[in-house]
């Protein structure tokens, strides 16, 4: 069965090639006009779309050159009754499959369509071979290591890749998890399938259940289709469930449910689908301290934690700190085609000696930000932190702990002047608003904007992060993203 759009201001054409295209087994939705079909198009994935050549506001021909122009990848057939050689032509060129012509014949229909969906699913299976391809290739480039304790984590990975026990891998936000779940996967027998990853604590928990297990459609507002979840699209692959100890408890137990029977229940459904998915979770959080508090059942914690795999912070592996900084700036030196050497001794001391509160993904930015802003062939101290200080600041610049938000100083001096008794009357409730948006600026602001950092260093969950942030009416209180 495939997905199809028939576009043509015909309405009776409509609705009869609707009726046959349904009896054979295709789902089938319509547009009148050119300008609707291109809105379908960008907003929802078809096989095909069938187009009339002559239609009012937005042609045939109008429609492919949209399309392509922006990308959508949609094969379409044109249909005409004004048939002529350059007609056709004209269509090809812009970037048709190919055309019938009215009246056509059923079986004309019939062959164009299987023809087209068969170049369609051939083309979807190259770009997801490329996309594997280069994934695994990014991997490989990115994992940079000299120390014996990553040496020690890598042989692991290569030991149990090939199991198909649940992994659990525990380390600081930016030490590279997500790059150790995709070696578990190529280095399993599972590496053909598909790679599934999802941040847990970046999706709403009224969202969560239907991101992992499916909905059908109606089973709640939005629901205008069945949608398969991430579980039964990673079938026969990993699915790599990162910040695991962000989940709430009620949906941890239907995690267990699904590693324990093998089976999703999508929401608003009562069927049972059978899914055959190894899993890998991560987290910078101490989930036996979590179990110990209540916040994680013990449970899911030793079905997850079949083995387990830590990654150690930068700041105790700074033997890889330069071989990763010497990678990073090749990478980013090719990409903005810049001739950058090196680095002098003076900036590579520096390196060595930051604290990284970010780990890999801290580098990894503070490189970047050298290459860009570096006007000399090797990276010069100019364009690097001090020892001590987040990767953001320039060079002599300070950001202490002493260092209030204006915001915070101000709530400071509205409560002197009231301990004070100056008679001044302060609104207790802004006051503790202030407060806190003053610290989720310092705790931003000292973890380079990396919120999930920030929580940690808070001591608040991802999820209770993020609601505070959406107090302020804004993503962070710097005005980030």
């Amino acid at each position: 069965m495939a997905k199809l759009l028939i576009v043509d201001d015909d309405l009776s054409l409509r609705e009869f090639l609707t009726i046959f295209l349904r009896r054979e087994g295709h789902e089938v939705e319509t547009a009148a006009n050119g300008l609707k079909a291109l809105e379908m198009l960008e907003n929802d994935r078809f096989d095909l779309a069938m187009t009339d050549i002559r239609m009012p506001r937005m042609d045939g021909l109008e429609l492919l050159e949209a399309a392509r122009q922006r990308g959508i990848e949609t094969q379409i057939v044109v249909m005409t009754a004004f048939s002529s050689t350059d007609t056709a032509l004209d269509a090809m060129r812009k970037g048709a499959y190919d055309y019938i012509t009215k009246p056509f014949k059923l079986e004309e229909i019939k062959l164009v369509i299987q023809k087209c969906l068969e170049k369609s699913q051939l083309v979807a299976e190259n770009q997801q071979l490329k996309k594997k391809l280069a994934q695994r290739s990014a991997v490989k480039s990115q994992f940079v290591w000299t120390s014996k304790a990553m040496d020690d984590v890598v042989t692991m990975v290569r030991r149990v890749a090939p199991t198909p026990s649940s992994i659990l891998i525990l380390g600081e936000s930016g030490t590279g998890k997500e790059l150790i779940a995709r070696m578990l996967h190529d280095g399993s027998d599972r590496k053909d399938r598909p790679f599934v990853a999802l941040n847990c604590g970046a999706i709403p928990e009224q969202l969560m259940e239907s991101e992992l297990f499916g909905h059908v459609r109606g089973s709640f507002t939005g629901a205008t289709k069945d949608r398969k979840g991430l579980f039964e699209a990673a079938t026969g692959g990993t699915i790599f469930l990162d910040e695991i100890g962000e989940l709430t408890l009620s949906l941890q137990v239907k995690l267990l449910r699904v590693l324990q029977e093998r089976i999703v229940t999508p929401v608003g459904d009562t069927r049972e689908v059978p899914v055959d998915v190894r899993v890998v979770a991560a987290t910078h959080r101490n989930l036996r301290e979590s179990v110990h508090e209540g916040r994680f059942r013990a449970d899911l914690f030793f079905r997850l934690n079949v083995i387990e795999i830590r990654l150690p912070p930068l700041r105790d592996r700074r033997v890889d700190i330069m071989p990763l900084a010497h990678h990073f700036l090749l990478q980013f030196s090719q990409r903005i085609s810049r001739n950058i050497q090196g680095f002098e001794p003076e900036a590579e001391a520096i390196l060595v000696q930051l604290a990284y509160p970010g780990n890999v993904r801290e580098l990894e930015n503070l490189i970047e930000r050298a290459v860009a802003l570096e006007t000399k062939d090797r990276i010069t101290p100019a364009w690097l932190p001090d020892p001590g200080q987040p990767a953001w600041l320039g060079r002599g610049a300070k950001l202490t702990a002493a260092s209030p938000t204006e915001e915070v100083q101000r709530a400071l001096a509205a409560f002197e002047a009231w301990i004070l008794g100056d008679g001044a009357l302060i609104d207790f409730e802004s006051l503790l608003d202030q407060f806190e948006r003053g610290l989720l600026e310092i705790a931003l602001k000292r973890t380079d904007g990396n919120k999930t950092e920030a929580a940690r260093v808070l001591g608040l969950t991802t999820r209770s992060m993020r609601y505070r942030l959406e107090k302020y009416g804004q993503t962070d209180p710097l005005g980030g993203n």
